[in-house]
């Protein structure tokens, strides 16, 4: 099974959501849609499910045209972020719904509702109503709708969002699993790059109503091909700074140089975008090489087991992101190390150099 977008468009009166997009989603893993609040993600994920109409292109599933066709003669099945479930109706009539619609027998209802919620550990809330679940559950038992229907495509859209983090960690390692030798094209949006990567699968990377990068998860990671992307995939946002490469030497405006070692240092003389993730930049040295700046600290927070600092270092705020609790003070200068073979480097139409 396949979902194939030909040049695919999105135009709502008259402001483009969607620009020409053509991409190829399988089965067999996830196929995550990455970027932040009003990337496309969700414009794109209700163009492939029949929700709105296509501006102009194509929409195949497994090789046959469904531009035109409704979102019920598609076979698809839609969670969104909200519980969408039938207040009026059962935990089991809920995961039954489309399987009545179909007009499926009720012995074979019986056997998919109750294989679904096993799957689901909802076996024991079949005869609640979903006021009496809690979220977590709630958002269980549109996930079993889900699975029992047995769709050709499956659409999450941030389905975990509004859960709180343990049932959202909980869920998100069982998800590949949930839908794992379905046969169904499974599509799942997020904001989130660590989401991404703990599905893995393929990522697709959105900005501004099209994607930049598609492939291998762990691969766009490692090697995103613009600085765009780059910036797609890193949260906290990934440091950037322009830099003046003369010889094997890289300078940045504030009067930081190092180095370039490897390829990076092949490049011809002339400016570059160097970029780093913040846990590539820390308040201890990790290699040898790392390089000394020094910045005056804007923001800091604690998160759990992680230490995070925002410092101005000239013209450019950079970010920090450490391991361990670290005493900074806003206001105060402070010393950081950043790991300069980690660090990507762009030309000036913003690709990938290295």
């Amino acid at each position: 099974m396949t979902i194939e977008l030909i040049q695919a468009t999105k135009t709502i009166r008259g402001i483009t959501h969607i620009k020409p997009t053509s991409l190829t989603l399988e089965t067999g893993h996830f196929n995550v849609l990455l970027g932040q609040t009003g990337s496309g993600k969700t414009s794109l994920i209700k163009l492939m499910a029949g929700l709105d109409p296509l501006a102009s292109g194509q929409i195949l599933m497994d090789g046959e045209d469904v531009s035109r066709l409704s979102t019920q003669k598609r076979n698809i099945s839609l969670v969104h972020q909200f519980f969408v479930n039938y207040p009026h109706m059962t935990v089991f009539d809920n995961i039954a719904s489309p399987l009545k619609v179909a007009g499926m027998p009720k012995s074979e209802i019986q056997g998919r509702v109750e294989e679904a919620a096993d799957i689901l550990q909802l076996r024991p809330m079949l005869n609640r109503r979903p006021q009496e679940l809690s979220g977590g559950q709630q958002q269980r038992c549109a996930l079993a709708r889900a699975i029992a229907k047995e769709s050709r495509a499956v659409f999450l859209d941030e389905p975990l969002a509004n859960l709180d983090y343990k049932l959202r960690e909980e869920l998100r390692e069982q998800l590949p699993e949930l839908f794992a030798g379905r046969g169904a094209v499974v599509v799942y949006a997020t904001s989130e790059p660590e989401e991404a990567l703990l599905l893995g699968g393929k990522t697709a990377l959105m900005e501004d109503g099209h994607v930049t990068q598609f492939g291998p998860t762990a691969e766009i990671y490692r090697q995103p091909a613009n600085l765009t992307a780059a910036r797609v995939f890193s949260d906290p946002p990934i440091n950037a700074a322009e830099i003046v490469k003369t010889g094997t030497t890289a300078r940045l405006k504030s009067g930081v140089s190092w180095d370039m070692r490897g390829a990076p240092a092949n490049l011809p003389d002339g400016v570059y975008t160097v970029a780093i993730r913040p846990h590539h930049v820390t308040p201890y040295a990790t290699t040898e090489a790392d390089v000394s700046m020094q910045g005056t600290v804007l923001v800091t927070e604690l998160s759990g087991s992680e230490s995070s600092a925002h410092f101005q270092m000239g013209d450019v705020a950079w970010v920090s992101l450490a391991h361990g609790v670290h005493p900074y003070e806003v206001g105060e200068d402070h010393q950081f190390y950043m790991d300069v073979d980690k660090a990507f480097y762009f030309g000036p139409d913003g690709s990938l150099v290295q």
